[in-house]
């Protein structure tokens, strides 16, 4: 069995694998140990060719970086290992920084850093050194207690009772950040290295906005709370604060029309944005992506609650129609000349539009939920 296992996503590296795997070599020959290489490959180039040539383990095709990743780790059989892209922009020598801390028992996971390292000119974007990659990396560490400072640097090591630890399930570039996250879930010692990080001699394959998005939304996918629940709720307590206050005070409502309509629409948002908080929480009960702490979130998803939600979102619906109904009535009434009773007709419109939110919320819920045991 071997007891380092190499592990590469390629495309169209033909350029490149060969001095990768070479350097692969010299690291199995420099610790004297049993070493596999893996490449999961989606070449319409050499790259599988040359690979396969040099005794790598080739596996393809593979679409996707994180699904690359998830093929790969899943054939490796090392006691120990590593992951690194195939065009040669990590220096997989620099993996003893990373296997010393794991052969001696002082890490389970190294992960590498450009940012305390060295970045060679031209190898990375400045949109990517001073602004992407600072910024994601920070919003990761704040939401998940991490303490690194490159947290999209793609060369890692980890120990194989690290790997099964880690639940990895996304298929795109998020792996990256989603192993990080997975690893300090899991109680992982964590350790970074500082490394050089080198130019492509091909262009990057990566997509600045795309790529920062994906991992964004699955921030937001773990963390729906300061993304959205915490914000809606903000946002729609102070929307109920003002339009509450102005109909309380009578004449408030004619003399300060613009605030109440601004409260209108804080409530509006505020509804819209909470119930999309709870499509992103519901997904991630429903696809295992929590692990403890969510029992409050479970209990309100059972049947009961989604039929109180039901209920309660068509008697507050009932009362927007109502209300809409008599503010019709007195137009009707006053020969559809000037609408005297714009407060109501807007009360009428936040209540049928917060109903019906809960309506759609109930059967969007109930429909994620129908392959999972709602009662858990």
């Amino acid at each position: 069995m071997p007891s380092l296992s190499i592990v590469m996503p390629s495309m169209n590296e033909e350029e490149t694998i060969k001095i990768c795997i070479e350097k692969a070599h010299e690291i199995f020959k420099k610790y004297e140990i049993e070493g596999e290489v893996i490449l999961a490959d989606n070449s319409s180039d050499r790259t599988a060719e040359i690979a396969a040539a040099m005794g790598a383990k080739v596996i393809g095709p593979v679409k996707g970086y994180g699904n690359a990743y998830l093929k790969g780790l899943a054939h490796a059989k090392g006691d120990y290992i590593a992951i690194a892209d195939a065009d040669n922009t990590y220096d997989l020598l620099e993996l003893s920084d990373f296997l010393e801390p794991l052969m001696n028992g002082e890490a389970d996971f190294v992960i590498g850093s450009r940012l305390k390292g060295t970045i060679k000119k031209g190898s990375m974007p400045w949109l990517h050194q001073y602004i992407g990659n600072p910024l994601l990396t920070a919003m990761l560490n704040l939401l998940f207690n991490t303490s690194i400072s490159d947290a999209h640097c793609g060369m890692r090591a980890f120990t194989k009772d690290a790997l099964e630890k880690m639940n990895l399930k996304t298929r795109g570039m998020e792996l990256a950040s989603e192993m990080i996250i997975e690893a300090s879930k899991s109680g992982l010692r964590i350790m970074e290295v500082p490394i050089t990080y080198h130019p492509r001699k091909t262009p990057s394959k990566l997509r600045s906005f795309q790529d920062g998005w994906r991992h964004v939304r699955f921030m937001m996918l773990y963390r729906p709370l300061p993304f959205l629940l915490i914000p809606g709720s903000v946002v729609f307590i102070l929307g109920a604060l003002i339009t509450g206050t102005l109909l309380l005070n009578g004449n408030a409502v004619e003399n300060r029309m613009h605030s109440f309509i601004l409260g209108s629409m804080f409530l509006v948002i505020g509804g819209q944005t909470l119930a999309t908080g709870g499509y992103i929480k519901t997904y991630g009960l429903v696809h295992g992506m929590y692990r403890e702490g969510d029992g409050g979130s479970r209990k309100l998803l059972n049947y009961h609650s989604l039929e109180k939600e039901l209920v309660a979102g068509s008697l507050i619906l009932g009362a927007g129609i109502l209300l809409g109904l008599k503010v019709a009535w007195s137009w009707a009434s006053s020969g559809y000349g000037s609408l005297a009773e714009v407060e109501s007709a807007v009360v009428a419109m936040v209540l049928a539009f917060i109903g019906l939110q809960l309506i759609f919320s109930a059967i969007i819920l109930s429909v994620m939920l129908l392959e999972v045991d709602t009662e858990w």
